[in-house]
């Protein structure tokens, strides 16, 4: 069975974003799968590059042991966009999530993630987010 781009991304929404397993998000990926975080900062807790499983499934935990932002995602206010490309295998998610804090202040974290599958997994990400602040 043949995923569309829009199912798998699903699935990577629901496991990192609705219940933040980092488990679900590592088998996702292939084995030799890579995520890129081309924008974060020297010396942040998640390294800008995770290579296989087990480091995704690592760097996942230590991101969200220390949540930068506390609050909700607004998924009724947050905006997703996902565009297919010249090759069957890359696709590109562009989406501005609207977050909640907890004194009532909404904050939009844009970001486009780039991906790459083979044979229904993810094989790379390439992902361009900041924290919000």
């Amino acid at each position: 069975m043949s995923l569309t781009h829009k199912e798998i991304f699903e699935r990577y929404l629901y496991a990192g974003t609705i219940t933040r397993n980092p488990d679900a998000v590592a088998d996702l990926f292939t084995e030799d799968g890579v995520l890129e975080l081309a924008l974060v900062p020297d010396g942040h807790r998640l390294p800008r590059r995770l290579v296989g499983r087990e480091a995704i499934r690592v760097g996942v935990v230590a991101y969200h042991q220390e949540p930068s932002f506390d609050g909700t995602v607004n998924f009724e206010e947050s905006a997703l966009v996902l565009h297919d490309t010249a090759d069957p295998d890359v696709f590109v998610a562009e989406i501005d999530t609207v977050l909640d804090d907890r004194a009532g202040r909404r904050v939009t974290m844009s970001l486009v993630q780039i991906f790459r599958v083979r044979d229904g997994r993810i094989a790379m990400i390439r992902d361009y987010f900041t924290v919000p602040e």
